[in-house]
């Protein structure tokens, strides 16, 4: 699939968890002072972008931590900071009873388990939880719904979604490599790439 329109697509700034390498998922956890320095980062790189974002769509996950992050961006922007939309299917993909936990605690508890994601990462299913595969519908409900230049703040799990299907990635290609907190994707409306 290929939207009609570009998009900026960017990764919350890190909360604790993320540092703490736990799976964090749905659960709402804030932006740490790391993650603060940042959303005001990324509006320095889009500001090297563009001078006019007037005609341009801003979009977030619901949870705390891109709310946060969006907000920091657009205030460096010179843009009112709350002024922006909220979208359900930017969440990140859930991790069920997973959430909360590190892997390497996962390994002791359920090492059959850890040993089926390994095996099958994108189609692996945490108790409670959705399998990347599953949520890659959510990304493309979405992506299919741009209706003109956006940019977006959402997750590492919705960006994997969003290049499996722009690049034609597959999908346990996706899910293996770590999207960054200090690098914006870009999708021109052919192409998608990295800024940096």
């Amino acid at each position: 699939m290929k939207p009609a329109h570009p998009f900026y697509m960017i990764r919350h700034g890190e909360t604790d968890w993320n540092r703490e390498e736990r799976f964090q998922g749905q659960m709402d956890i804030p932006v740490n002072s790391t993650g603060l320095a940042q959303a005001a980062a990324y509006a320095d790189m889009l500001r090297a972008e563009r001078d006019d974002w007037s005609g341009w769509r801003f979009v977030a996950s619901p949870l705390s931590r891109t709310r946060k992050t969006m907000e920091i961006l657009r205030e460096g922007l010179g843009l009112v900071p709350e002024d922006y939309g909220l979208d359900d299917d930017l969440k990140e993909v859930t991790f069920g009873e997973w959430e909360g936990h590190k892997l390497d605690e996962l390994r002791k508890l359920v090492p059959h388990l850890v040993s089926a994601r390994e095996a099958d990462k994108w189609n692996f299913v945490a108790p409670g939880g959705e399998s990347y595969a599953i949520a890659v519908h959510r990304v493309r409900r979405f992506l299919e719904r741009l209706d003109g230049p956006s940019l977006i703040v959402t997750h590492g799990g919705i960006i994997r979604g969003t290049r499996h299907l722009l690049e034609a990635i597959e999908g346990d290609t996706a899910v293996r490599g770590r999207i960054r907190q200090d690098n914006i994707y870009r999708f021109d409306g052919q192409a998608g790439r990295w800024l940096r």
